[in-house]
């Protein structure tokens, strides 16, 4: 390590690349997505391209029924794939947590289920999937100690 001196105040460098540290990083995300299952694919979900491939299995679970920046506001009474979406990625979560049928129609299952999650993120339980309830489902907490209600 050295030191360089400004007028104001001694700035520490290292001589480390910058390199080093951006691949280390990017390596241990890597290693946590993969421990959260982010780059898991569903059972059947074989694509048809090269390029459809990777947009599968970056996505968890292997949820493909719409695009990743594909979220719409969806609330109970909601249908169609956006919903197959929302449905597919609240059943990454492991433990006891039932699994949602994945039928893209917004019932009392899915209400119940992505109350749950919202609890689990912090957010309001309001039950509506909007900006930050998509961003909890394709990052979910590593684990939830909110009790599933039922």
């Amino acid at each position: 390590m050295t030191v360089s001196r400004t007028a104001s105040s001694p700035v520490l460098t290292s001589p480390k690349p910058a390199r080093a540290l951006r691949s280390r990083v990017v390596g241990l995300a890597g290693a946590a997505a993969l421990t959260l299952g982010a780059f898991a694919v569903a059972p059947g979900a074989a694509a048809a391209s090269p390029e459809a491939a990777a947009t599968v299995a970056a996505v968890p679970g292997g949820c493909a029924y719409t695009s990743a920046s594909n979220r719409p506001v969806l609330r109970s009474g909601s249908g169609g794939a956006a919903v197959k979406q929302a449905q597919c990625l609240s059943n990454v979560w492991g433990g006891l947590v039932p699994k949602l049928e994945v039928d893209g129609k917004f019932g009392a299952a899915t209400l119940t289920k992505v109350k749950w999650i919202q609890g689990c993120h912090g957010l309001p339980k309001d039950g509506v999937i909007g900006a930050l309830t998509w961003e909890a489902l394709y990052y979910p907490v590593p684990d939830c100690y909110d009790t599933y209600p039922g």
